[in-house]
């Protein structure tokens, strides 16, 4: 049987004036920022559409005005109950996808549209860059922050420069305070370009740039599951997106942003993930630290033990309970935010850990291990002694468990190691040698110039690293993990 192919024709449906343009067209901002606005828009008066606008000069993958915008969003995980979960949603919030460099006349239209009401973007984290090498008469100039700043040019003389008709900015990339950043280099441009101090008045005064932190795992186009799917759903979609169901948006703005997606009109039984915060910071801080640093804090530790993904970690007991552990026990205390949004956020980590439908490999989050636990685990190893006199055992067993995982083997195995070409070829040396493994350590913990500390001044750290990374040697990662 021939199966129908999304589209407005074949499934009818809600459609929505144009108050957004959304500058990227990938999978992420479909299934975290389009899925959340299409529920918005299903629940509350929002009553807003969206205009996708592809950044980039190609015509891969096709555009979505082959479907007339829909497409369907596959969320897959553990839900609030523990039970595991299946749900599709057809987005119908997306009105059409422009391309920027083959469209851009009708791009630029859109800046004169007395509707428009906020803008999106992900660009990957490299697309929020000044090039100095842009011009305002490019049509379009090669950075998203020049296009835009080109844009909200167009909307300032349509208008002009009246000062209701700023927009709102969601910049979506994954860089520290994107709003912020995103303006400072709008600004640079304006003052290159000479637009005038008018110009620049109104775009500081008259728009709002939100920083913002995103957090959801988007699996995208389930390429091996793609026919299964279309079986499933009962028709053909070429544009299916893939998700967890865990996801957060954490907006840093002021309080009427809640207002202006229309957060405070839900239903009593319909609830959103959706933070409107003055400072983004205890957010960041608290992703690092619990999702991230119990990812790193895992691999070494769970790769040691004979285990290749986070999800088989879960499910081992022993492993488990170290991770577990390892966030209540040892990172949760040394933040700031409330407790129980901590206790929340580490008890969701953990059920997205545990998501059977993400084959999450160790070894691909083993990238870079060294600086990432710089940044995601050194802190709250140092905060927590300074908070109890002592040291946090399974920080401190996962740090000595690293040092072990860069020796490069397991079992009779090759480590596929991936870091900077000076941590490879400097522990090749150290573990070539006759192995010294308090020199070792001492070598490594003493680098002040990665660490941005010696290591070696924090009292009993050298001694309890080298104690572990002996037991891991002579007696196996699981027999010295059960001694902790």
């Amino acid at each position: 049987m021939v199966m129908v192919t999304l589209n407005r024709s074949t499934f009818p449906g809600a459609s929505y004036p144009e108050k957004i343009i959304q500058f990227g067209e990938g999978n992420f901002l479909r299934a975290f920022i389009d899925w959340q606005l299409d529920i918005l828009n299903e629940h509350t008066p929002l009553n807003a559409g969206i205009t996708v606008v592809r950044p980039i000069d190609t015509d891969f993958p096709p555009s979505l005005n082959l479907q007339d915008g829909l497409y369907t969003t596959v969320i897959r995980g553990i839900d609030d109950e523990g039970e595991v979960v299946r749900q599709s949603r057809i987005i119908r919030s997306v009105n059409r996808e422009l391309n920027v460099y083959a469209d851009y006349d009708q791009v630029m239209e859109i800046a004169r549209s007395p509707e428009l009401r906020m803008v999106f973007s992900n660009t990957t984290e490299a697309g929020i860059a000044y090039l100095e090498t842009d011009r305002f008469d490019d049509a379009p100039p090669v950075s998203y922050p020049a296009k835009l700043t080109q844009f909200f040019h167009a909307r300032y003389q349509h208008f002009n420069g009246m000062t209701d008709k700023g927009l709102v900015l969601f910049p979506c990339e994954l860089i520290d305070y994107n709003g912020e950043r995103l303006k400072e280099i709008m600004l640079q441009y304006a003052e290159q370009w000479q637009l005038g101090e008018g110009f620049i008045d109104w775009l500081v005064t008259a728009n709002t740039f939100c920083s913002t932190l995103v957090d959801r795992i988007v699996t995208g186009f389930p390429r091996s599951e793609h026919e299964e799917l279309q079986q499933q759903l009962g028709y053909q979609d070429q544009f299916l997106d893939t998700a967890e169901y865990f996801y957060l948006f954490v907006i840093q703005g002021p309080q009427w942003v809640r207002e202006l997606l229309s957060l405070d009109q839900l239903p009593v039984d319909v609830s959103m993930n959706i933070r409107v915060v003055d400072d983004i910071k205890p957010y960041k801080e608290r992703k690092v630290a619990i999702l991230n640093g119990a990812h790193t804090a895992m691999v070494p530790v769970a790769y040691l033990a004979g285990i290749d993904t986070v999800g088989e970690t879960m499910h081992d007991a022993q492993l488990f309970e170290f991770v577990e552990q390892t966030i209540f026990s040892e990172i949760i205390p040394t933040l700031d935010l409330p407790e129980d949004e901590l206790v929340s956020f580490a008890n969701d980590v953990l059920k997205r850990f545990g998501n059977p439908f993400i084959q999450h490999q160790l070894i691909a989050i083993a990238l870079n291990s060294m600086t990432k636990f710089k940044t995601r685990i050194l802190p709250q190893l140092l905060k927590y002694q300074q908070l109890n006199g002592r040291l946090p055992s399974r920080l401190v067993f996962s740090l000595a468990a690293l040092l072990v995982f860069y020796r490069g083997m397991r079992n009779c195995e090759t480590i596929p190691l991936q870091d900077d070409e000076h941590w490879l070829v400097r522990f090749k040396q150290l573990w070539e040698q006759p192995t010294d493994i308090s020199a070792l350590v001492i070598e490594v913990l003493s680098l002040e110039s990665h660490w941005g500390i010696d290591l070696t001044t924090i009292p009993e750290l050298s001694e309890k690293v080298d104690a572990y990374v002996n037991a891991i040697l002579a007696d196996g990662l699981r027999h010295a993990l059960s001694a902790l």
